[in-house]
């Protein structure tokens, strides 16, 4: 049965807020989802940004969505919005779903733990290991945390000199206070010590937005000799699904993984804080190849 078929008087709505929206897999991956599970769920995309997000909210609550999925650049001011916050998303600063919880709106932040499920999958270790990390926006923020409270040894940070870079500093912290794991924050603007922090990880870990949209022919590194074999790449970024980071770092020989994996990850999260069921992540996983 087609999706549309499905909706009827009793569907509940789901909704994407992001600008832009027109990029996003997750309607393929939660509409799959719903179907294979025979449940009763649609999940459609509004083109939402800072500026329009307190009326959509307010809106969605009037509606009686059953959630939202929120993304750039909302991940951040939407948490003024909400009743309740959940601890993963107060400790990353930033929340990416939200559960309408008959009237109440409570917060989460899946993209850590889509982040870290994303690594689990390609074999890559956590524990006792050293990550630079290039962006402490809302994706950095949650993966930074969610690699500290699974047992990274030490965390490298890196922001530009934005406001982002207090985010950084506050993460450090952080981490340095509330887990075994140590981090620092540095500027991105320091080009030698960020050479320096890759040369001594085990894996480089790119939640900037260097690499697509209007950037997707830039990378955060100047090229492919800052990189070594044995060092693991990834990318937050799934659209395009190779940027120019991985392509440098696909010339040397390093592991790499594109931000599809997180992406499934923190969906099948999402999924179940919606519904209450387990998202049917191998049936998903060939739809969203299958639309690729």
């Amino acid at each position: 049965m087609s999706d549309l078929a499905r909706i009827n008087g009793e569907t509940r709505l789901i909704g994407l807020f992001a600008k832009p929206v027109s990029h996003s897999k997750s309607p393929i991956i939660q509409n799959a989802g719903f179907r294979n599970k025979n449940l009763n769920y649609s999940f459609l995309c509004f083109e939402v940004d800072t500026h329009t997000l307190e009326e959509a909210v307010k809106a969605a609550k009037v509606l009686s969505l059953q959630g939202l999925s929120i993304s750039m650049p909302n991940k951040i001011k939407i948490m003024d919005y909400l009743d309740e916050i959940s601890p993963e998303a107060k400790m990353a600063g930033a929340v990416n779903t939200v559960l309408n919880d008959n009237g109440k709106l409570i917060g989460f932040n899946t993209d850590g733990h889509g982040y870290v499920n994303s690594l689990i999958e390609e074999g890559v270790q956590v524990e006792g290991k050293k990550f630079t990390i290039l962006g402490a926006g809302g994706a950095g923020t949650a993966i930074a945390m969610q690699l500290a409270l699974e047992g990274a040894s030490e965390i490298s940070i890196f922001n530009r000199n934005d406001e982002f870079l207090k985010v950084a500093e506050k993460n450090a912290e952080l981490i340095n206070n509330e887990t075994k794991c140590k981090a620092n924050a540095y500027l991105l603007e320091e080009p030698e010590r960020l050479k320096k922090e890759i040369e001594s990880s085990y894996c480089l870990a790119n939640a900037t937005s260097v690499g697509m949209k209007e950037l997707k022919d830039l990378s955060p590194i100047p090229d492919s000799s800052w990189l070594r074999k044995d060092l693991i790449v990834t990318d937050a970024i799934y659209n395009p699904d190779k940027t120019k980071l991985l392509t440098q770092a696909e010339e040397v020989g390093c592991k790499t993984i594109n931000g599809l994996g997180m992406l499934l990850w923190q969906g099948a999260r999402q999924f179940e804080i919606w519904t209450g069921e387990e998202m049917p992540i191998e049936y998903v996983k060939e739809q969203v190849f299958a639309f690729a």
